[in-house]
């Protein structure tokens, strides 16, 4: 939003929810004032949503070292991270909210659409907010007085980090081009010989903050590399059983805007005819990730073993198992040795899979390769094709194999005689995903008693000293006893049918091709869906994934209840429990129907 605002600063460390707790025990109110905040720990746009939650009245965001500069390494040109005029632009309009134009939610924004006004739209900012680059916030940092800062709030630079407020007061003046202007989303379109209205689409983006080498361009190539390649296969005279849809976004940096006014606009056709979505978005050299929908899980699986990695020479499951055997936890270790598949990641939010998988209820996945082209380009003037071919991929080896997994999996999909989607790797997931629930509720239960006995103990010491730099809280309510039996007898039927479709799909010897099956298996994911969606935020429909109310980009499973959990409403969580576990009665009942076409 346009601004001119003046005030003390504060320093607020990721600006979010938990800070402002932080903040309130040392007495420091934002109120009137401006915060300086640092990339990380959430989404970008949930640091001035939760700043003028508080009464903020301006943001500044900049990129710490620490994070994202010469702590991790030499910053650029000598090596890949940010140097210290690197600025990280971005979106902060609020797209947990929803994403796409902000004046037309829910319906396609097409010349004719109804639009909101400016002061209509809920995801538009409230307050000004500027991203700076860390050399810019260092002044503005050393400015301020205050208590020094918690030790894990500070940053890399070489200062003594304060909370503020002041004395350093800051003037925020910006002004923004608010004009209209189309965009364009290029789409290609090749019609299946048998199905042509069952649709597997592809998609990347194609706009980009600046230069855009990695970000979206080394994901875009891929894609348009597997596009020729089934453009060549189709003039040498073969046509895949279903229509097969490529798909380059525009906008997707401003907010998803391409893709979900897309899909918003043939909602009802897509939701008739659209198998699957499989969204790329930046690439480089180093590991495959796979997020989306548990039903794809065994195909990604599949696919992933096929290809090669061009750096070790094994497949890249095999790497990309070996890479989360090494990194990951005690539990995560003992769990990827007892199975043979990798998990899918849960998909929250950030690319263009988005409306498809949360809004309408399509199974989607995100694919593509990374962790080893690390460093400071993201979103600035230095994601450039020096950058990218210095650090990124250079010899662009991995954006041949992005294009390997992205065709395989497309053409596997539009060339199956019945759908490849698989149920037992989704009823085990979600048994995890109720399993954490479960856990957070005790954890909280637990925590809550233990936070409190310490107020307690604190009231006790301090005695009314005035010296004490920090405030003791109030005590917090106790977190009530919940009963998730509704969850759990539901996660029980999944199981069953997902076990019963499983074995009827294996012991088949072979499967003629059956329209009716398809039909059955492409609504599948809508069960998941109710039109009601999430509290506040109505667009979002999806109750096994959803992006955190509070983190953006990342994902929140169960989300009704997690995060009635996690923001202590509590009267809220029977209610969601018994919303998804009605989500998942129609899941194995469509499972189920889905079973009776099988032979």
């Amino acid at each position: 939003v346009d601004g001119d605002v003046e005030g003390l600063l504060v320093y607020v460390n990721y600006g979010v929810p938990k800070d402002y707790e932080t903040l309130e025990r040392y007495g420091i109110d934002v109120k009137g004032k401006i915060v300086i905040t640092r990339y990380g720990g959430s989404w970008r746009g949930i640091k001035p949503k939760v700043a003028a939650e508080h009464g903020a009245v301006g943001c500044i965001i900049y990129s710490d070292p620490r994070g994202d500069g010469y702590f991790q390494g030499d910053v650029y040109p000598k090596g890949a991270y940010r140097n210290e005029t690197g600025a990280q632009r971005g979106s902060v309009a609020d797209m947990p909210v929803h994403p796409g134009d902000p004046l037309t939610p829910g319906v396609g924004a097409t010349r004719d659409a109804r639009r909101l006004s400016r002061a209509e739209a809920v995801t538009i900012t409230k307050i000004p907010v500027l991203p700076i680059s860390y050399a810019d916030a260092r002044p503005l940092l050393e400015a301020l007085g205050g208590p020094v800062a918690p030790e894990a709030w500070r940053g890399a630079l070489p200062i003594t980090y304060h909370l503020g407020a002041g004395p350093a007061r800051v003037h925020l003046k910006l002004a923004f081009d608010w004009k209209q202007v189309p965009a364009y989303d290029v789409i290609a379109m090749l019609r299946g010989r048998e199905r042509p209205d069952e649709w597997v689409i592809r998609g990347n983006h194609h706009d980009a903050w600046v230069n855009g080498a990695e970000d979206p361009v080394s994901g875009l190539v891929a894609l348009l590399a597997e596009a020729q390649a089934v453009g060549r296969l189709h003039t040498a005279g073969f046509t895949p059983r279903r229509t097969v849809v490529y798909a380059a976004w525009d906008g997707e940096e401003p907010g998803l805007l391409g893709s979900t006014e897309w899909a918003e606009t043939h909602a009802a056709e897509l939701q008739q005819k659209a198998v699957v979505y499989i969204n790329s978005d930046t690439n480089g050299r180093g590991f495959l990730s796979a997020g989306g929908s548990h039903s794809l899980e065994a195909l990604v699986n599949e696919v992933a073993r096929d290809v090669t990695d061009p750096q070790r020479k094994v497949s890249v499951a095999e790497r990309a198992r070996a890479r989360r055997i090494l990194q990951g936890t005690k539990e995560e270790r003992a769990e990827l040795r007892s199975r043979a598949d990798l998990r899918n990641d849960a998909l929250g939010s950030g690319s263009d899979y988005t409306p498809f998988l949360q809004h309408l209820g399509i199974a989607s996945l995100s694919l593509g390769f990374g962790g080893e082209d690390g460093g400071g380009s993201y979103h600035s003037i230095f994601d450039s094709f020096d950058h990218y071919t210095r650090f990124g991929d250079p010899t662009f080896a991995y954006g041949v194999a992005m294009a390997q997994v992205g065709a395989r999996t497309v053409l596997r999909l539009a060339e199956a005689d019945v759908l490849p989607f698989t149920f037992g790797p989704l009823a085990d997931t979600v048994a995890v995903y109720v399993g954490e629930i479960e856990k957070l509720a005790d954890e909280m239960r637990a925590g809550t008693e233990e936070e409190n006995r310490q107020i307690k103990d604190r009231t006790m010491e301090i005695g009314g000293d005035p010296k004490e730099p920090l405030m003791v809280p109030a005590a917090r309510p106790a977190v009530p006893f919940f009963s998730f039996a509704p969850l759990r007898n539901a996660l029980r039927r999944v199981e069953e049918s997902a076990r019963e479709y499983d074995k009827a799909r294996t012991s088949a010897a072979s499967l003629a091709p059956n329209p009716a099956l398809d039909q059955a298996l492409l609504g599948m994911e809508r069960a998941f869906t109710r039109n009601e969606g999430l509290p506040r935020r109505p667009w979002f429909r999806h109750h096994l994934y959803a992006p955190g109310f509070y983190t953006g980009y990342g994902v929140k499973t169960l989300p009704g209840i997690r995060e009635a959990l996690e923001q202590r409403q509590w009267e809220d969580v029977p209610r969601q429990v018994d919303i998804a576990a009605a989500a998942l009665e129609r899941y194995a009942t469509e499972l189920d129907r889905a079973r009776a076409l099988l032979p």
